[in-house]
């Protein structure tokens, strides 16, 4: 694994998902195409638990403390319960700014982790290097997801016109 790239990529995924929440308003930070899909607002305070709530969490544990039990996770369930989509959108953003500087943070303060140490749980065995690179691939699903909702956001706002002359999505 070459971790200074990954490192590299979580880190620049940082200046991406923020570039994707600016010049937004709060309206179209909570618009979702339809009812099965997260907003814009969704999508950034759902990074924000995954960044205290999983990865970071989950890989301390595997390099650290095997023997600890995950914490248990619900992150379909945060985003009702606990109202993501009615938080503010600038306070939200900050909130996963802070979270992903502690990670990075922590991340860089590492001394010679053992990528191949693992836990075997209700997941199966993961290993420290797939916690990582899972937490960086993690980003990219979301960033996509972050530049679907804006094409459906342009796609609506351009109505009655198409969009379609741009290219295929």
């Amino acid at each position: 694994m070459n971790f200074a790239t990954l490192f590299a990529h979580l880190s620049s995924h940082t200046q991406a998902i923020h570039a994707l929440t600016r010049g937004i308003s709060l309206e179209e930070a909570r618009w979702k195409p339809d009812a099965e899909s997260w907003s814009i607002l969704e999508v950034i305070n759902h990074l924000y638990d995954e960044e205290r709530r999983d990865f970071r969490v989950r890989l301390d544990i595997i390099l650290h403390r095997p023997a600890e039990p995950f914490p248990p996770i619900d992150p379909p369930r945060w985003v009702v319960q606990e109202k993501y989509n009615e938080r503010d959108l600038e306070a939200s953003v900050q909130n996963f700014l802070d979270e992903r500087a502690n990670s990075l943070r922590w991340l860089s303060s590492l001394q010679a982790p053992n990528w191949d140490a693992s836990i075997t749980n209700q997941f199966g065995t993961i290993t420290a290097g797939e916690m990582f690179s899972a937490w960086v691939a993690h980003d990219i699903l979301h960033l996509r997801q972050l530049v679907e909702l804006h094409y459906a956001l342009v796609a609506r706002d351009a109505e009655p016109f198409g969009v379609e002359y741009a290219g295929e999505w």
